[in-house]
């Protein structure tokens, strides 16, 4: 345990001591835990895997928790190291767990050392997207459109693995290419082949502003490859709700719909930074975030 911790401790076990001798009351009691609230810690890091959905959550969930007083830093981390850095404490918190087939691999790796606070968001999905003029429908009608090529994003994700595996499991895919890019990159491909009018594969989620900019469609999946339904889950490190308890209820908290995060993805897509994007969907949502810091001073 740190230096500044003890203090901490040290200073809330005193108060405590100071006010038991004063009064053996429930007040006192009271008083002793809203002393130690208080000289909880300020400084939290979240961290994040930078793909537009989590960029969007993990901002706004920042700016409520900054405009409670804390001092926030957002680390953006590649999936895998985002997962590592809960488990072992380097960050403090993530909202980013795409539960249960994006990242089950990660969720059975480090659970035992994570705490699980639950969905932030329902009706997630994955799977392999084209533009709807493209006359296919399932990933068993592809033959040799857009040159057999899937654009992908980056190496490590789960719709990238999931995609791998259809590769292998569906015949018709035998000699087509999945070619990793970047989230961003992946988008601006799709949008110039819309543009043109031309054939384009590409790995997709939703929520994501693409769905509301462009006409898109997800190409069926007989093999269940891409799994169903998925939720985006909030992780903890151990020890967070001891550590802070305010920062802890809020994460615990917050929760939201597609519209919502759409709004803020739309936004940071049209060119807004994602801190300004943040800031203003906290102030026009003022009833969901009041209900994210209900007895949060």
């Amino acid at each position: 345990m740190n230096l500044k911790k003890l203090k901490i401790m040290g200073l809330a076990l005193g108060m405590g001591a100071l006010l038991a001798a004063c009064s053996g009351s429930d007040e006192g009691a009271k008083d002793s835990e809203n002393a130690a609230t208080k000289n909880e810690s300020k400084e939290i890091n979240l961290a994040y895997v930078e793909w537009d959905t989590e960029i969007a959550s993990t901002h706004v969930v920042g700016k409520v928790l900054e405009d409670l007083g804390y001092d926030v830093s957002l680390t953006p981390l590649d999936n895998a190291i985002m997962w590592e850095a809960v488990a072992n404490g380097e960050a403090d918190a993530m909202v980013a767990g795409w539960l249960p087939n994006t990242h089950g691999a990660q969720y059975e790796q480090y659970k035992d050392s994570l705490v699980e606070l639950g969905e932030n968001l329902s009706g997630a999905k994955i799977g392999l997207v084209v533009p709807s003029y493209m006359d296919v429908d399932s990933i068993e009608d592809l033959t040799d459109e857009a040159n057999k090529t899937i654009t992908g994003i980056e190496p490590g994700a789960g719709v990238m693995a999931a995609t791998e595996q259809a590769l292998e499991e569906y015949e018709n895919l035998a000699d087509w290419e999945l070619l990793p890019s970047s989230s961003g990159a992946m988008t601006v491909a799709l949008g110039q082949a819309i543009e043109n009018e031309e054939d384009v594969i590409v790995t997709g989620w939703s929520p994501h502003w693409k769905f509301s900019s462009y006409d898109l469609k997800y190409l069926e999946d007989p093999k269940g490859v891409f799994g169903g339904e998925e939720t985006i889950n909030t992780f903890a490190r151990q020890g967070l709700e001891e550590d802070m308890p305010e920062a802890y209820q809020v994460l615990d908290a917050f929760h939201w719909t597609t519209e919502d995060i759409e709004s803020v993805m739309l936004e940071i897509n049209s060119g807004v930074d994602p801190k300004e994007a943040a800031a203003n969907w906290v102030e026009e949502n003022a009833d969901t975030v009041a209900e994210w810091t209900k007895g949060v001073e």
